[in-house]
C-alpha cells in the first residue's frame, strides 16, 4: 500500500480499531493512541503508518468511538530498547512524524511543543507502571527539564497494548535540550564550543556510532576492558565534524583531568571552571533517591552550550528508570540503604562500570556541603515525604481503571518479571511496595546525608602518576611524573596544537616555558613511558 493511500484510509482504519477493542477499551480517563501501520513493526527501519490521538481534556472521558481530537496523521514507527526489546513481551516504541509523502513533519501533540520524535515508553516488569513517569516528574520538581510525561492507552494493528508512557525523545531543540544549533561549518572560534549533547551507554549492532575513552580507568575495575565510553548524541555521528569531534572530546577529557588533578578544588583551575556544580549535585540526588542500578553508567546524558552560553557542561537529562526504586534483584538494586555511586565496589565485575567523577567529588568539600544543603532545601519543599507521596498519589489516581484493563492484556501480577526483587499479587501491592521503598529510602538518605563527610583517601580514587605547578601560572610550568615522560604536547580548547616537547631521553622532570601562549585554559598531554596517557586541565595567565 503506498503512503498516499494510507493516509487516506486512516480513518478506516481508525474505524476497524473501534470495532474490535470496544471488547477492552471503550472509555479512558487517560489518552487513547491508535496506531495503523503498513507492516510489522521491527527495530529499524521505521514502517510508516497512521497515529490517531484521543484526548478530551482534563478530567474529561475519552470514548474509542470518539473522532480524534489532538494529532491525527501519519508517522514512522520503530521498535526501541535493548534487553527490554529481547526479553519483555510489551514493547516500547519509537515515533516520527511523517508527512503522507513520508517527509518528517512536526506538531504539538498531547499539548507537547511542536516537534517529531517520540517515545512510547511500555512498561512490563515494573508493574507499578510509574517508575520513569515518577522519575521524570521528581525532576521537573528539582528544576530541570526532563522528558515531559503523559499516561495513555495504546491500540497498534487492531491490538490493544495497554497503559504506555507517552514522552519526548532526548534531542537538542529550544523546547526540549536547548542547546545551540551546531552547524556543520562552525569550526573554529565560539562557533566551535556548542551545542553538544554525549552519553554514557550502550550501543545497538550495526549503529554508526561516533565514541572515545575515558583516559581515566573507573574506579575498582576487574579487566582492562572495563572502560567509560562516551558516545556523541548530538551532532549525530553522520553529521559531526571532526573538529566539532576533537572539540568535545578535549573539553571531556579537560573536565576529568581538572577533577583528577590535585587542584581539583579551585574556582579557577579546578572540574567547576568546566562543568555546572548545581546539575552534578541534582542528578547524584536523583540517582540516589530511586537508586537505579543503571544510573551514572547506562543511559546517562550530558550536554554543553556554546561558551557564550555558559558553556559548561550540564548532567542530564535522565533517562530510563524501568528499574529503579526497588525494582532490581541485583547489585543491591533493591536495597534501601547503600549508594548507587558506589556501584563499582557493590559489583565490580560487571562490564558497564561508573566514571570515577561521583567517588571523587567527595574529595571537594564544597562539593559535599552543597550537597548537604541541597538535599535539606528538596526536603523541607518539592521532595518532602508529602509531596513524593502526592506524586504517587497522582499516579495511582489516573491508573486506577487503566491498569485493570493493562494486566487483563498481560497477566503478569503474582509473576516475577525480570528483575524483580518484589513480586506483588496485585496492583495495590506493587504500588504499595514502591511507596513504602521511597519512604524508607528518603529515610535512610536523610541520616546518610547529614553524616557524609569529606574523603580524605584515594585509594579508591584514579592514583595520579604526575604532579603539574604552579597552575595557574604564567611563565613556567613544572611537570614531574611517577614514570618517565616520553613527550608533552599542549593544545588549546578548541584542539589546537599549540607546544610539542619530546626529549631525546625520557625524563621523570621537565619544564615548559608557557609564556608565549595566550592568558587562557589548555590541554597539556603527558605520554609516560608506561604506555599510558595523563591530561591535566592548565592555566595561563
Amino acid at each position: 500500500m503506498s503512503n498516499k493511500n494510507l493516509a487516506i484510509l486512516g480513518f478506516c482504519f481508525f474505524i476497524a480499531v473501534q470495532l474490535h477493542a470496544q471488547g477492552i477499551l471503550e472509555t479512558s480517563n487517560l489518552p487513547i493512541i491508535i496506531i495503523q501501520t503498513e507492516g510489522p513493526i521491527v527495530d529499524e527501519p521505521k514502517v510508516f503508518g497512521n497515529m490517531a490521538i484521543i484526548d478530551n481534556g482534563p478530567n474529561q472521558v475519552n470514548n474509542i468511538n470518539d473522532t480524534p481530537n489532538d494529532y491525527n496523521g501519519t508517522m514512522a514507527i520503530e521498535l526501541r530498547g535493548q534487553t527490554s526489546q529481547q526479553i519483555f513481551d510489551k514493547k516500547s516504541y519509537g515515533i516520527e512524524l511523517r508527512t503522507p509523502a513520508n517527509e518528517d513533519s512536526s506538531a504539538v501533540v498531547l499539548g507537547f511543543p511542536s516537534e517529531e520524535d517520540w517515545v512510547l515508553h511500555g512498561p512490563f516488569s515494573d508493574k507499578s507502571l510509574m517508575r520513569n513517569w515518577l522519575t521524570f516528574k521528581i525532576w521537573d520538581k528539582m528544576g530541570w527539564y526532563g522528558s515531559r510525561v503523559r499516561f495513555c492507552e495504546v491500540v497498534i494493528n487492531n491490538d490493544y497494548k495497554g497503559v504506555y508512557v507517552f514522552m519526548e525523545q532526548i534531542k537538542r531543540d529550544g523546547d526540549r535540550v536547548d542547546i545551540s544549533r551546531l552547524n556543520e561549518d562552525e569550526n573554529s572560534g565560539d562557533d566551535l564550543t556548542g551545542g553538544y549533547i554525549v552519553k554514557i551507554d550502550k550501543t545497538n549492532p550495526g549503529e554508526e556510532i561516533k565514541a572515545w575513552d575515558s583516559r581515566i580507568a573507573p574506579p575498582n575495575r576487574q579487566a582492562d576492558n572495563q572502560k567509560i565510553t562516551f558516545y556523541m548524541d548530538y551532532p549525530r555521528p553522520e553529521e559531526i565534524t571532526d573538529p566539532q569531534f576533537e572539540y568535545i572530546q578535549n573539553y571531556m577529557h579537560a573536565f576529568e583531568a581538572a577533577l583528577q588533578s590535585p587542584n581539583f578544588a579551585d574556582p579557577i583551575a579546578g572540574w567547576r571552571s568546566l562543568a555546572f556544580e548545581a546539575s552534578f549535585i541534582d542528578y547524584a540526588l536523583l540517582s540516589e533517591i530511586n537508586r537505579n542500578v543503571d544510573s551514572y553508567r547506562l543511559s546517562t546524558f550530558m550536554y554543553k552550550d556554546k561558551d557564550s552560553d555558559g558553556g559548561k557542561l550540564i548532567m542530564g537529562p535522565p533517562w530510563d528508570y524501568n528499574l529503579a526504586f526497588g525494582n532490581a534483584n541485583y547489585c543491591q538494586g533493591n536495597s534501601t540503604e547503600g549508594w548507587g555511586w558506589d556501584f563499582n565496589f557493590v559489583c565490580p565485575g560487571d562490564f558497564w562500570l561508573n566514571p570515577f567523577w561521583w567517588n571523587a567529588f567527595l574529595r571537594d568539600p564544597g562539593y559535599v556541603s552543597n550537597l548537604k544543603q541541597r538535599w535539606q532545601e528538596l526536603r523541607a519543599n518539592e521532595l518532602s515525604d508529602a509531596a513524593l507521596m502526592a506524586l504517587i498519589d497522582e499516579g495511582v489516581s489516573q491508573l486506577d481503571g487503566p491498569q485493570q484493563r493493562n494486566f487483563t492484556r498481560w497477566p503478569i501480577l503474582g509473576q516475577e518479571i525480570w528483575p524483580n526483587s518484589f513480586v506483588g499479587q496485585s496492583f495495590e501491592e506493587e504500588v504499595g511496595f514502591l511507596r513504602s521503598w521511597l519512604q524508607d529510602r528518603v529515610s535512610w538518605m536523610d541520616q546518610a546525608i547529614a553524616d557524609l563527610s569529606v574523603v580524605t583517601s584515594t585509594g579508591d580514587l584514579p592514583q595520579l602518576n604526575m604532579e603539574v605547578y604552579p597552575n595557574p601560572t604564567k611563565s613556567t610550568l613544572n611537570i614531574k611524573a611517577g614514570n618517565r615522560i616520553g613527550e608533552i604536547k599542549i593544545f588549546t580548547m578548541t584542539g589546537q596544537l599549540v607546544y610539542s616537547n619530546q626529549p631525546t631521553v625520557p625524563l621523570q622532570n621537565l619544564s615548559v616555558q608557557v609564556s608565549q601562549l595566550t592568558p587562557g585554559k589548555y590541554i597539556l598531554g603527558a605520554w609516560l613511558d608506561n604506555g599510558t596517557l595523563e591530561s591535566r586541565l592548565i592555566i595561563v595567565e
